[in-house]
């Protein structure tokens, strides 16, 4: 391996990244470790492209619940490797691991925790991508806030913002599985699509043709009591139940502008007596793991929910795929295919 393609960290934004002035391609042609105990080498296969991401891009010094992107280093996302050389008997040669990987097409890792082998990651039939979208970080994050926060009760409505991307198109079939009516809101129409005839949603709109204040006095006439995401909140408050859950799953909408919008109606969360939380996920690791990746894992298996990914192909689409699932253009799970197993 005489050399190694990555995306370098160069500046950080105050509004959209910009490719080239944020971040870009580099290639490192004198690429030659030398592991220390502990370490292993990954041959990169697949990596994910998360929202959160866009927190990362900030000055080290500012705190947060995840370390910033070093300027000049690569990035680094959730990914799938195949571990080709080791000095470390925990990941042996030929291991295909869930680990924090480099955007780059080799990686030397140290003995972290949240690294783990995939088992049966050679024989199943599930593509590569499923570990860091429906049986990764978005999946967990859908199937524990709703356990948590959530806490859907048959016979009720959802709605879910941003219902065609990673965490939204499976918390939909997940209420639609436990009883609940579903309505999801997308940026095209080729989403709403989607949801209505592929994915099983009883309702959806698109908030770029209809705002969410409307469609909701229309599709959901009696109310809501459950709702996900960020987006469109000040229109979900309006027409939230007595007691309804607000599931703060991130807010997508606001992580690249300097002028945040204010919602003006938080009266609401005393008058109708509302919980609104937040949450990280690793918050559900060690409770909710187990049987999330058990139950999902099952209903993939079993065909009975489907998933959709947008890949990128190769390291250097990377940048531009970034960008563009932060602007809203990826539909599905956004994920990087680097190389085949």
């Amino acid at each position: 391996m005489p050399s190694n393609k990555s995306v370098v960290y160069l500046k950080h934004p105050t509004e959209f990244p910009v490719v080239g002035e944020h971040l870009a391609v580099q290639t490192n042609t004198d690429f030659k470790p030398v592991l220390k105990d502990g370490e292993v080498l990954t041959r990169n296969l697949v990596f994910s492209l998360d929202p959160y991401m866009r927190g990362k891009m900030r000055d080290a010094g500012k705190g947060s619940y995840s370390a910033a992107f070093e300027i000049g280093k690569a990035l680094d996302a959730r990914g799938v490797a195949e571990v080709i050389e080791s000095k470390n008997a925990k990941y042996p040669v030929g291991s295909i691991i869930h680990a924090f990987v480099g955007w780059e097409e080799y990686t030397v890792l140290p003995d972290l925790p949240t690294t783990r082998i995939i088992p049966g990651a050679r024989e199943t039939n599930l593509p590569l991508s499923s570990y860091v979208g429906v049986l990764g970080m978005p999946g967990l994050t859908a199937w524990a806030s709703l356990k948590d926060i959530g806490k859907p009760k048959k016979g009720e409505t959802i709605f879910i913002s941003a219902a065609a991307g990673a965490v939204g198109q499976l918390a939909g079939q997940l209420c639609k599985a436990w009883g609940l009516t579903v309505i999801g809101s997308v940026g095209s129409d080729d989403k709403v699509e989607y949801l209505l005839k592929e994915v099983g949603f009883d309702a959806a709109f698109n908030y770029k043709t209809k705002s969410a204040q409307d469609a909701l006095k229309e599709l959901a006439p009696q109310g809501i009591d459950i709702n996900v995401g960020g987006s469109q909140l000040e229109a979900a408050l309006d027409h939230l139940n007595n007691f309804g859950r607000i599931i703060a799953c991130g807010m997508i909408s606001q992580y690249n502008t300097r002028e945040p919008y204010g919602i003006k109606n938080l009266m609401h969360v005393v008058s109708k007596r509302l919980t609104m939380r937040g949450f990280i996920v690793a918050d559900f690791q060690d409770q909710y793991f187990a049987d999330f990746f058990k139950g999902v894992r099952e209903l993939l298996l079993s065909k009975q929910i489907v998933y959709r990914v947008d890949e990128a192909q190769g390291i250097d689409k990377a940048p531009e795929a970034f960008v563009g699932m932060l602007r809203g253009k990826n539909f599905g799970k956004a994920v990087v295919h680097v190389a085949d197993l």
